[in-house]
């Protein structure tokens, strides 16, 4: 017999609105932020605490201009894994887990392991982040690589 799993609280059209507007402006003051919901201060503060303490506000970040910062070689690595045991995969993610230059690692389902998201000042620089720090991780049998020509479209919002 299986244990049903709780589901979170459901999310009000108020919660929702929230959401929305500070995935759009991070930045809002709570009193701003009370103006477009139509509440409270007060009222808004602790649904936006609550929020954040059941998960659904994860934190506050600025976006930064990758290309006035010196990385503008966006790059795609497939990874495929020399054997797939629970402990070549955690001694993977552990060795990503301390890469700045990695951007993001997604374990995915098909014919390779890992997906990477990496950024880099050109292409030198990404020849030279893949022989030293991408081959030299644990259990790393074979990768592919793909450079970003144009970046069509890049969001972190979610639809609501």
């Amino acid at each position: 017999m299986t244990t049903p799993v709780p589901s979170a609280p459901e999310l009000d059209r108020i919660d929702l609105k929230i959401l929305t507007a500070l995935q759009a402006d991070g930045r809002l003051s709570n009193q701003k932020l009370a103006e477009l919901v139509a509440l409270s201060p007060t009222a808004v503060l602790a649904r936006t605490q609550r929020l954040m303490r059941e998960g659904y506000l994860l934190g506050f970040e600025a976006r930064l201009n990758p290309l006035k910062l010196g990385r503008g070689l966006l790059v795609f690595v497939e990874v495929l894994l020399d054997r797939t045991t629970p402990n070549v995969f955690e001694e993977f993610k552990a060795a990503v887990q301390v890469q700045p230059s990695i951007l993001e690692c997604h374990m995915v389902a098909g014919g390779f392991d890992y997906l990477l998201k990496t950024r880099s000042a050109d292409m030198n620089a990404y020849r030279d982040f893949a022989g030293r720090v991408l081959w030299q991780l644990p259990g790393v049998r074979e990768t592919r690589t793909y450079a970003v020509m144009e970046e069509v479209k890049h969001t972190t919002h979610i639809p609501l």
